[in-house]
């Protein structure tokens, strides 16, 4: 039999895992795993139940069911099949490193995620993708097409039934109105060099620098450039002996690592909304 994840946020008040763990007794469920956190510097509380029954139970007749307490709480509240994987939109321009983590994973069944297409602006990882006989879209990017190419990268969302955009290192930046389109529902990663080294070359200028620490980000898609909110960041140690491409080649290795990480977060329900924050359930 399925089970089922509840996540939820709400103003906080006594009473609130009482009226969630009730309902799925009622329901007639057993709770599986129960996290919580009230975030005190606003007074918001946040909450993910995994539970299941003993008999075949929908989805959406759950979710319909539960809409009476969220209700009563000013909940808001989602309900999915702990079991469904998510589907993945990958976006990727030149760089593999990212993507091959990701479809390999997918691949031995430890991302959960299924992987309906790869879209690029550029052929270079078409290649990759056929690899792992995973559909690649070609979307080459000029200032003259690019808002008719987001119009078809929305389409295909909804043909696909995508539930989730990956950007693994798609170097073309997103209009406002598609950021809006896909909130909540894209993620990103890139080097935490940023805001410190923007521009080309950021792991030269890094060991121009003589840094100690490299590492990378993955956060939500917003309408202010690389600043959404944070699901995951890696970091590792560096030292002088390194060169640039040492730099490049871990970083390469922390970006793949992380954004696979912040994946599987988001998948498995674990990452909650908190204004420009997240709540992040282990």
């Amino acid at each position: 039999m399925p089970s089922f994840v509840l996540t939820l946020s709400c103003p906080d008040r006594p009473g609130l895992v009482f009226a969630v763990t009730r309902w799925v007794a009622e329901a007639g469920g057993n709770i599986l795993d129960s996290q919580q956190f009230t975030d005190t510097s606003d007074a918001e509380f946040f909450l993910r139940v995994h539970f299941d029954f003993a008999d075949e139970r929908s989805a959406s007749d759950l979710s319909t069911a539960f809409g009476a307490v969220a209700a009563e709480h000013a909940m808001t509240y989602r309900l999915v099949v702990a079991e469904q994987p998510l589907r993945a939109l990958v976006m990727v321009s030149k760089e593999g490193h990212c993507l091959n983590d990701l479809l390999y994973r997918q691949s031995t069944g430890a991302l959960h995620v299924q992987i309906p297409a790869v879209v690029s602006n550029h052929r270079d990882l078409e290649k990759l993708a056929g690899a792992y006989d995973v559909p690649f879209v070609h979307a080459p990017v000029t200032a003259e097409t690019k808002q008719d190419v987001e119009r078809a990268l929305l389409a295909l969302v909804d043909e696909l039934d995508v539930d989730v955009v990956v950007l693994a290192r798609y170097m073309q930046i997103l209009s406002d109105d598609l950021c809006r389109a896909l909130e909540g529902r894209a993620i990103n990663i890139h080097h935490s060099f940023l805001p410190s080294f923007k521009g080309a070359r950021p792991y030269q200028q890094a060991h121009d620098r003589g840094v100690k620490l490299i590492g990378a980000t993955a956060h939500y898609v917003t309408a202010a450039l690389d600043e959404g909110p944070i699901i995951d960041q890696g970091v590792l140690r560096v030292d002088h002996r390194m060169t640039s491409a040492d730099l490049a080649r871990v970083g390469r290795d922390v970006e793949a690592q992380t954004l696979s990480r912040a994946v599987q977060l988001h998948a498995e329900s674990r990452v909650l909304m908190n204004g420009p924050r997240t709540v992040v359930f282990d």
